[in-house]
């Protein structure tokens, strides 16, 4: 029997400072090996459970992963292979900040097997980056990507955000521009969004000193076509890629694919439950690797997996496929989503070919609204 596929997320949740712009679990002062500890427990804990997959995308996001040292790096990929059955091609991706990164821990992600690596530049902006509270410089950023390169890395993406605080069109077609010359095989666009109780939500709650709701779109729509001039395609709503560069736990996560998350606050969807791990350090550090991790567990029933499907699968440019859906649900998208399909396809807003159901560009502008009308 085929092993079936599984995504793994390892949330690392390692900072140099707290994040002006989001409400970060982390902060500095972890102890980095006790914390390693326990995730490495915790990994050992799905060592049977998850003996009949296979890890298609491996992905250490969260915090700045590149703060681990070389050795904790060596140890914690080592106990991943130990535990898990890797596929041939998996994807294994490693987010990084310039500035916690140098060519000898470069050298080693590609050693013990990160093959794709995900840099948070931001901005190209220096006074943006400023505002953000990062650590870095564009100048730093295109030394980290330099010896990115230099260490073998071939397929690396970059993370941006347009709508930042007294930002113009104009600074974020610069930051597009320089980047997408650097020429990565992957750009993920996002808007910057102002979460309550941080400290942008504290500065910017009324929305002064951010771009209008105009300039916000006409850089959203400029991004598509600046990146297609580069060879990029949108193949979801904020991320753009070269041919056969889209990001396949990205891909996984909009598409259904079952993933476990491990680590601090790290969510999974597995066994057909959907449950997170606690967002308190010191109940993680001492319940990882038991049973009483996880406390509450979520059926992930049929209405919920057709929620999904239609909520993320029309996040991406192909859309949910047709037949597909019946195949899994028994039941016809038009025959569940009926009102809902009809009153957009008659606004223009979505589009049915052959075989998906998908949003048009103008849907996408209004996407929110359009997916909040798919749960049942």
């Amino acid at each position: 029997m085929q092993a079936k596929e599984l995504e793994l997320y390892i949330h690392l949740p390692f900072c140099v400072r707290k994040c002006l712009y989001c409400d970060f679990l982390s902060g500095p002062g972890y102890d980095q090996d006790r914390y390693l500890d326990a995730l490495i427990r915790e990994l050992e804990r799905y060592r049977e459970k998850a003996a009949d997959f296979k890890l298609r995308s491996i992905f250490f996001g969260g915090g700045t992963p590149t703060l681990l040292t070389i050795p904790q790096w060596e140890r914690l990929m080592s106990a991943v292979k130990e535990f898990f059955v890797l596929e041939d091609d998996c994807e294994i991706t490693s987010e990084g900040n310039p500035g916690t990164i140098d060519p000898e821990k470069l050298a080693c992600l590609r050693e013990i097997g990160i093959n794709r690596l995900s840099l948070g530049l931001q901005s190209a902006n220096n006074k943006e980056l400023a505002l953000l509270g990062r650590i870095h410089t564009f100048e730093d950023f295109l030394t980290t990507y330099e010896d990115a390169r230099a260490a073998g890395f071939g397929n690396i993406n970059v993370d941006l955000m347009s709508g930042l605080p007294g930002q113009a069109l104009t600074d974020w077609l610069t930051t597009l521009s320089a980047v997408a010359e650097l020429g990565p095989e992957h750009i993920s666009a996002y808007s910057l969004i102002i979460e309550e109780g941080t400290e942008f939500g504290k500065r910017y709650a009324n929305g002064i000193g951010l771009p209008d709701e105009d300039v916000e779109r006409e850089m959203y729509h400029k991004t598509k076509e600046v990146l297609a001039g580069y060879g990029f395609t949108r193949y979801e709503i904020s991320n753009y890629a070269k041919p056969g560069f889209e990001s396949r736990h990205n891909l996984g996560y909009w598409t259904g694919v079952p993933y476990l998350g491990c680590g601090l606050g790290a969510a999974s969807l597995f066994g057909g439950f959907r449950y997170q791990n606690p967002e308190n350090m010191e109940q993680y550090l001492k319940e990882a690797g038991s049973d009483a991790l996880i406390k509450d567990k979520e059926i992930w029933d049929q209405k919920t997996q057709m929620e999904e499907r239609m909520f993320l699968g029309l996040r991406t440019m192909l859309g949910v496929e047709k037949m597909a859906f019946l195949r899994d649900f028994g039941a016809s998208i038009e025959s569940i989503y009926g009102d809902v399909t009809c009153k957009y396809k008659g606004l223009g807003l979505l589009r049915e070919t052959d075989t998906h159901l998908q949003l048009t560009d103008a849907g996408i502008d209004v996407s929110n609204v359009i997916l909040a009308d798919f749960l049942l």
